[in-house]
C-alpha cells in the first residue's frame, strides 16, 4: 500500500522521462500520484468549491498475472477516478504499476480486482472504481462519433497554439447542441510528448460561436498539461467566458502504453458522456 503521508506533490520526481528498472512483481509503490489542486490553482478552482463533477476512465489494455497454478491470465480493465479525488496517478507509474502483476500469482481476478481496487484509491486520495474484463467475456467495441456537430470542415486561419480562451464567445437564442472536434492536441506536462484526442462540448447556452471554438481547441496545440488538467481548463473557460446553463465536456484521448484516459467534466444533472471509443484508440 502507498504511504500517502509522504505524497510527492508534482511531477519533478515522476518516473515521466527516465529510466526506470523493470518490475514484473507486484509492486504498489511504483504509483505516482501527482496533488490535482496545484493546476487548479491555475485556472481558479477551489479544492472546496469544485464547479464540475465527473471522473477521469482509465482503460487499460495490457494486464496480465499468473493464477494459483502460474498460469498465464490475461485481461482488459477499466478504471474509474472520481475528479473530486485529490490527487490524479501519472500514467507512466500506472503502467509500471500494471507490469508488476506479470509474475505475481493471485488466486482469481476478483482478488487482483480488489488489489487494484485498494491501490488506486489509496494513490488518488478517495475511491476507484475498477473493472476487470477477461477476453473471452468482453464485448465488441464501440466505436463511434457523438450525435453532433463536428466542427473539423470550418475553413479557418489559425495562428494561436497556446490556450486563448478569448477566442471563446457565445451570443444570441438558447441552443442545446454538441459540437466536438477530432483536432485536440496537447503535450505530455513533463516529457513534452504529444497526446492526441477528441474533444466534445455539450451544452445549453447562448450559442457557442463555432470557428472560435475550434481555434481555443486548437490553441492547446503547443500546451504542457495532463490530460485530466487540459479538460478542466476547458470547462472551466467556456464557463467563463460563454456562460452556458449547463455544460459537459470530455475528451478521449488516444492510447499511450497499453493505456487511455478519458477525463468528463460536467455542472451537476448533465448527461454523461456517450459510450463508446473514438475511432483512433
Amino acid at each position: 500500500m502507498n504511504d500517502t503521508s509522504s505524497l510527492r506533490h508534482g511531477a519533478e520526481a515522476s518516473p515521466l522521462g527516465k529510466p526506470v528498472a523493470y518490475r514484473d512483481t507486484y509492486a504498489p509503490e511504483l504509483l505516482f500520484p501527482i496533488e490535482r489542486q496545484l493546476k487548479r490553482d491555475e485556472i481558479g478552482v477551489r479544492a472546496d468549491a469544485l464547479p464540475f463533477v465527473g471522473e477521469d476512465l482509465w482503460n487499460a489494455y495490457e494486464v496480465s498475472w499468473l493464477n494459483a497454478r502460474g498460469k498465464p491470465v490475461v485481461a482488459l480493465a477499466r478504471f474509474r477516478v472520481p475528479a473530486d479525488t485529490p490527487r490524479l496517478i501519472e500514467s507512466k507509474s500506472l503502467k509500471l504499476y500494471l507490469n508488476a502483476f506479470n509474475q505475481s500469482r493471485f488466486a482469481d481476478a476478483a482478488t487482483v480486482s480488489a488489489t487494484i481496487a485498494r491501490d488506486l484509491s489509496a494513490a488518488a486520495g478517495g475511491a476507484v472504481g475498477v473493472e476487470l474484463m477477461p477476453l473471452g467475456e468482453h464485448p465488441l467495441r464501440r466505436i463511434g462519433y457523438p450525435q453532433g456537430v463536428c466542427l473539423d470542415d470550418l475553413d479557418i486561419e489559425i495562428d494561436t497554439y497556446q490556450p486563448a480562451p478569448a477566442l471563446l464567445a457565445a451570443r444570441g437564442e438558447l441552443v442545446s447542441e454538441t459540437l466536438y472536434s477530432h483536432l485536440l492536441k496537447s503535450n505530455c506536462l513533463v516529457t513534452g510528448q504529444p497526446d492526441w484526442g477528441m474533444v466534445v462540448v455539450r451544452y445549453t447556452g447562448p450559442a457557442i460561436d463555432r470557428e472560435g471554438l475550434l481555434r481555443y481547441i486548437v490553441s492547446f496545440r503547443e500546451h504542457n498539461e495532463f490530460h485530466e488538467q487540459c479538460v478542466e481548463r476547458v470547462f472551466c473557460d467556456i464557463m467563463t467566458r460563454c456562460q452556458p446553463r449547463s455544460l459537459a465536456v470530455w475528451a478521449r484521448y488516444t492510447r499511450r502504453g497499453g493505456l487511455d484516459i478519458n477525463p468528463f467534466r460536467s455542472t451537476p444533472g448533465a448527461a454523461g458522456a456517450d459510450e463508446f471509443d473514438e475511432v483512433r484508440q
